[in-house]
């Protein structure tokens, strides 16, 4: 069976651009680096995701394996950005499923990601000025 795939493409005027998602711990850009995703744990799944940088081209792409913590198959995720038009695009691509569990859990986390970088980075993106620092009156935490 062919390897499945989700993808997203997201314009937005030029700024402030990252890695959506969980929160990263022990992330360094430095390819061979080991690092965490923590999220809220949900039923049948521990919030971790165990991940690996395969490539970085700063500021241009971030490529990453994609384990979760309690096993499975490994996937890639890449993050890129790049001027376009009077913006810059952030390409999101999560790749590598295999079979027909591959192809449902490809369909369960596109829609996953699709609303979370529609709506979640969005949302975050609107509380930063264009040097990234939350605006005044944010009702986002600042991460110390």
């Amino acid at each position: 069976m062919p390897r499945s795939r989700t993808s997203f493409r997201a314009t937005r005027p030029r700024g402030p651009e990252g890695p959506p998602g969980g929160r990263p711990e022990g992330f360094a850009t430095d390819e061979g680096t080991g690092f965490r995703f923590i999220a809220k744990p949900k039923p049948g799944w521990s919030g971790i995701v165990d991940c690996v940088v395969l490539e970085a081209d700063e500021p241009r792409l971030l490529r990453c394996s994609w384990t979760d913590h309690g096993g499975g198959e490994t996937t890639e995720v890449a993050y890129r950005i790049e001027p376009h038009a009077a913006g810059t695009r952030f390409t999101y691509d999560h790749t590598g499923f295999t079979g027909t569990g591959g192809f449902f859990v490809a369909q369960i986390l596109g829609h996953v990601r699709r609303k979370m970088l529609r709506v979640g980075l969005s949302a975050v993106l609107n509380e930063l000025d264009e040097m990234g620092d939350l605006r005044p009156g944010s009702t986002l935490k600042p991460k110390i």
